[in-house]
């Protein structure tokens, strides 16, 4: 039998890769690109973005910290609160792409709208993820560590299925641009850890 620990630890592993979805942002730079349309659309999006990204930083790390819990029902609270902030936070994403209206680029209502519905999309599924790990028995730690095991799986879906028009966004100028902007840089002190799997 598998206890939690293990699965915490894989927890955390599929965790990391959803949120390079997101932190894909503070990708390359310095295009040289001098549109100032295209910089003003990034300076935009990306003011709204870094608060969110800290968000979700500070949701993986509180389940990073839980990896070696042995209390089934704290470990199911700290899950739980962990994807809704990061549903919170793609949610709010969601609305700073719609926001800043269409990035000035051939096809950028549509690739503005992709992202948007991709961004709500993946918060959806983390609300979906919070619902599975509040509903999860905890009284039975066999029972809760393959419930665990579940969402494991679904992460893992979560972070290898997204990203499309996320990229698709940080392509070209646009890309160059947010990649220059202080707000789409990876948070400072709180490292997304690689994974290990």
């Amino acid at each position: 039998m598998e206890g939690t620990n293990p699965v915490n630890k894989k927890l955390v592993t599929a965790l990391s890769g959803g949120a390079a979805l997101v932190l894909a942002l503070s990708g390359c730079g310095g295009g040289g690109e001098d549109d100032k349309k295209v910089d003003a659309w990034a300076k935009t999006v990306c003011d709204d973005i870094q608060p969110q990204l800290k968000k979700i930083q500070s949701a993986n790390a509180a389940i990073q910290r839980a990896e070696d819990e042995q209390d089934s029902k704290k470990l199911q609270q700290t899950d739980a609160q962990a994807f809704q902030e990061i549903a919170e936070a793609y949610r709010a994403l969601g609305s700073s792409v719609q926001k800043a209206g269409a990035p000035p680029v051939d096809d950028g209502a549509q690739t503005q709208k992709a992202a948007v519905k991709e961004l709500n999309g993946t918060a959806k599924a983390y609300e979906d993820l919070k619902t599975t790990v509040e509903k999860l028995n905890t009284s039975d730690k066999s029972e809760f560590a393959a419930g665990l095991k579940g969402i494991v799986e679904e992460l893992k879906k979560l972070s290898t299925s997204g990203g499309k028009a996320l990229a698709q966004l940080q392509a070209g100028k646009v890309g160059t641009s947010m990649s220059q902007q202080k707000g789409c840089q990876r948070p400072t002190g709180a490292a997304v850890p690689e994974p290990t799997a």
